[in-house]
């Protein structure tokens, strides 16, 4: 059995990091699958996702420094659009996790949360969630 659903996130600045754990836990509840697999996809080229610590807004706000000293948003790019930094670190976050479902739940590390990564924003995007 295989259940797929979708939710949009409204970013509201260049970079964002918005946790989407709750919106996801929810798909998993409704689905009735006590036992499986999750796998969360962004299809955009300018976004992702990753799982990282929830409790400490400080290591988000690390990464996302990292990342802009990484991939600085001007560095003489070739895409006219002016957008390739934002390309650049959705190719390095990814745009996909997958996350055990066990008794019905994500199972995820006492601090972990699941956040859609915005990198180009701010903008009205989608997440797609596939319960297996």
């Amino acid at each position: 059995m295989s259940k797929q659903e979708s939710f949009s996130v409204k970013t509201h600045s260049t970079i964002d990091f918005i946790k989407i754990d709750s919106q996801i836990q929810k798909i998993v509840s409704d689905s009735g699958v006590k036992d499986g697999a999750c796998i969360i996809f962004v299809p955009h080229t300018t976004a992702g996702v990753t799982i990282n610590e929830g409790a400490d807004p400080d290591v988000m706000r690390d990464i996302e420094k990292e990342l802009n000293k990484i991939v600085p948003f001007q560095d003489n790019y070739s895409h006219a659009e002016g957008n390739s930094a934002a390309h650049i670190k959705s190719s390095l976050v990814g745009t996909s996790e997958m996350v055990i479902i066990e008794k019905g739940s994500l199972k995820l590390g006492t601090w972990q949360r699941v956040y859609f990564c915005e990198f180009d924003g701010p903008r009205n995007r989608t997440v797609w969630v596939r319960i297996i």
